[in-house]
């Protein structure tokens, strides 16, 4: 150590820091020795707190300003007074700086796979990243549980163990929000806020929280992602013969651009299957094409026959006045009893109007057979123009 160094040392100090790395998190003030002189003025600015910590013990934590420190330890005079411990003065003073704002623009993101059980697609792999934010909420625990008497810890030192947070946190995030694995996109910014409320939580024990986490993307194995993007080209495409005949002109036209060998075969080929559908739809619109067979009806099983449909009723008129309705037997009966003549006005559900029961057809049986009136009582019977008896 150089002379000037060492009168330095005795000369009452000016504690600040000014970071130029913009990752460091705590950085100790690098006294010699660790004598912070007494009156020493402490300048702590915006975005930074300063741990003051005095023979061994966390003292003080300072928040922006200028403070005076008070300690036992005096220029020059310490120094002397510390002959038996080698010149070097037994109480120690040490200020660590905290930087307290935000520590932006850190990424994370999923080394292996995690695994899901989604309600559409069943069991799929997905990965991650995106970004996070730290900041300091309390230095005091921050010194206490991770930095010790690191001189100078950074945001790299606590990456790794940040994002195996991230990790054992994003499967159950993603599962308690009860999206399918394609519609993740639409959720990502309430499923980041939900981590970064967990991440915070179990940060809080180093005086550490996330005050912003960002879900950039989600993605699948890229197995998984060929066969939704088939998925997809099928729905856009929607008709296959249409998108099947527009492939066989493209094809057709591949092999105009190269000609000769496997081209030509396959442009053969291709305008062959085109020019069989193209003559096919053009008899279709020429009426040449015979008319498919229709599939034949199962046979059904053995039964019955249906029923017999109902009869209408049929109303007939004597005297002038309607009677009725009655089954073609009861008319029949009527017909017998001489109450029904073909002259008989008769009506059923479907004629027009009243008609003679003579002219019916469904009624001509009915008097096909119909004897004639009996004779009176009395009246001679036989043939009147044969002979008469004497």
């Amino acid at each position: 150590m150089s002379f000037m160094e060492k009168l330095r040392g005795q000369l009452i100090d000016i504690i600040e820091f000014l970071d130029e790395s913009r990752d460091t998190m705590v950085w100790r003030f690098p006294r010699q020795g660790n004598e912070i002189k007494n009156q020493a003025k402490l300048v702590v600015r915006e975005g930074q707190s300063a741990v003051f910590v005095s023979e061994g013990r966390l003292a003080d934590v300072f928040g922006p300003g200028t403070y005076t420190l008070e300690t036992k330890n005096l220029p020059i005079l310490s120094t002397i007074q510390g002959w038996k411990y080698g010149f070097s003065s037994p109480f120690k003073a040490e200020v660590y700086f905290v930087a307290t704002r935000q520590f932006t623009d850190l990424t994370w993101g999923t080394q292996n796979p995690v695994i899901l059980r989604d309600p559409e697609l069943g069991a799929v792999r997905i990965r991650a990243f995106g970004t996070y934010a730290l900041q300091v909420v309390d230095p005091s625990a921050l010194l206490r549980q991770l930095v010790g008497t690191d001189p100078q810890f950074r945001t790299d030192e606590i990456g790794d163990y940040f994002r195996r947070l991230v990790v054992g946190q994003l499967g159950p995030a993603l599962a308690e929000a009860g999206v399918a694995a394609i519609d993740l996109a639409a959720n990502q910014r309430e499923i980041a806020t939900r981590l970064a409320g967990q991440l915070s939580e179990d940060l809080s024990e180093y005086g550490i929280a996330v005050p912003r986490f960002v879900l950039e993307n989600v993605s699948f194995p890229p197995e998984v992602e060929a066969a939704l993007d088939k998925r997809t080209q099928m729905a856009v495409v929607g008709n296959l013969d249409q998108y099947t005949k527009f492939q066989a002109a493209n094809a057709i036209e591949t092999a105009a651009a190269n000609p000769g060998g496997a081209g030509d075969g396959l442009g053969l080929g291709a305008g062959m299957g085109l020019g069989a559908a193209m003559g096919q739809q053009l008899a279709q619109s020429l009426g040449t094409t015979a008319a498919p067979q229709p599939t034949p009806a199962p046979t059904p099983p053995a039964g019955p026959p249906p029923l017999p449909a109902a009869e209408s009723p049929w109303y007939w008129a004597v005297g002038g006045t309607q009677a009725g309705p009655g089954t073609t037997a009861d008319l029949a009966g009527r017909v017998r009893s001489g109450e029904v003549t073909r002259a008989s006005l008769v009506w059923q559900e479907g004629m027009a109007a009243w008609t003679a029961a003579g002219e019916v057809p469904a009624l001509a049986a009915l008097f096909a057979a119909t004897p004639p009136p009996l004779p009176p009582t009395g009246a001679p019977t036989g043939d009147p123009t044969g002979p008469v008896a004497g």
